[in-house]
């Protein structure tokens, strides 16, 4: 079959917005650096086969430098790539596969492909930099588009969970695996940049329809991650409902989220070392605020943290995070936030309990 006769795709839309299995055909330290969500990294060339290929490129040519590619990928190794791209491929018959540029390497792997099962599996036009840059302006255009609702509260008023009741909700600290706060890191890491962006891009596409889009409110990064300028600069001027909530239930939400619901993930994912690994998380994010609390109310909240550790290690018993949840709301986190909500005041369209602004928003979508 002709090269030429080879599908190839542009409609990154519908790659997107319908979760298109993709095959990311680039090098493992390419696909680190930033991918897509529903990408697998099944590579022609290896990170050290890339760049003997490069440096060839650059010094003899293109030529040179294809001929070198195929004496490094022949054979049992060949072999094995093509195995793995068939593979997803039967697996995933309405994919799409990718290199950097839509050129030679995906080129390669889509007539690979073809002679070994007789699939023409699309090749996506403009490959990872072309898909990458629709993301970015997509972002910007449906942005512009969009009427953006924030959500705002003092800490622990429960305004994830508020948010995860509308389907029309882009939740930034789930995209960013952070909850934005000194104690916001996860049991896992958070993506990169460049995947967290074209996470939050995709999420946009697919609910741009919805014309009205919920957010938290946000600073302008969530625990490492920025937050696009264009998504900060348009939240950051939205109508503003405050959620508000008793002392002793922003606590128990608190202790449910930050303490029993931290402890279980830490041990679910190493039983050995996950209650010294969420100690460690506990204590580190204490640190991070030193400065803040001042050194000596610090050193006596650190000395609270570690009996509330000890007696819950030994006990089952989590009473001992009550006064340490309290103090840090009342004399750390509520001040930070009265202070910054004033700067706000004239934004804020609504403000009541959970049920008030869950039946204020239900009206407002009716």
């Amino acid at each position: 079959m002709p090269n030429t006769t080879l599908i190839q795709t542009a409609d990154f839309a519908h790659l997107f917005s319908v979760d298109v299995p993709l095959i990311d055909t680039r090098a493992p330290v390419e696909f680190k650096q930033g991918a897509f969500p529903r990408s697998q990294n099944l590579m022609l060339m290896s990170d050290e086969e890339r760049k003997r290929v490069g440096i060839c490129y650059k010094e003899q040519g293109q030529e040179s430098a294809i001929n070198l590619g195929r004496q490094l990928v022949k054979g049992s190794i060949k072999g094995r790539r093509i195995q793995a791209w068939i593979r997803f491929v039967k697996n995933n018959p309405d994919g799409a596969l990718y290199c950097f540029r839509g050129g030679l390497r995906s080129k390669i792997a889509q007539q690979w492909i073809y002679a070994s099962c007789g699939i023409d599996y699309p090749r996506i036009e403009g490959g990872y930099k072309a898909l990458r840059r629709f993301l970015i302006e997509a972002t910007n255009s449906i942005m512009q588009q969009i009427t953006p609702i924030v959500i705002g509260g003092q800490t622990g008023c429960g305004k994830t969970l508020l948010l995860h009741q509308f389907s029309n909700t882009i939740d930034l600290e789930g995209l960013a695996n952070h909850r934005g706060s000194a104690f916001g890191a996860m049991t896992m890491p958070q993506p990169t940049q460049i995947n967290f962006e074209n996470a939050l891009a995709i999420e946009l596409i697919k609910k741009q329809h919805k014309q009205t889009l919920l957010f938290e409110d946000e600073g302008s990064n969530i625990g490492v991650l920025q937050i696009p300028s264009c998504v900060r600069e348009k939240t950051a001027q939205a109508e503003l409902i405050l959620l508000e909530a008793d002392i002793d239930s922003r606590i128990e939400v608190i202790m449910n989220t930050y303490v029993v619901k931290m402890q279980q993930e830490f041990i679910a994912q190493d039983r050995i070392n996950g209650f010294n690994n969420f100690s460690q998380y506990w204590l580190k994010s204490l640190q991070k605020i030193q400065k803040r609390l001042g050194l000596k109310r610090y050193k006596t909240l650190s000395g609270l943290v570690n009996k509330a550790l000890l007696k819950y290690k030994e006990q089952g018993d989590i009473t001992g995070f009550y006064p340490i949840l309290e103090d840090l709301l009342m004399n750390y986190y509520d001040p930070m936030y009265n202070y910054q909500i004033k700067q706000k005041r004239h934004r804020v369209i609504f403000k009541g309990s959970k049920d008030e602004v869950l039946q204020y928003l239900l009206k407002k979508f009716v």
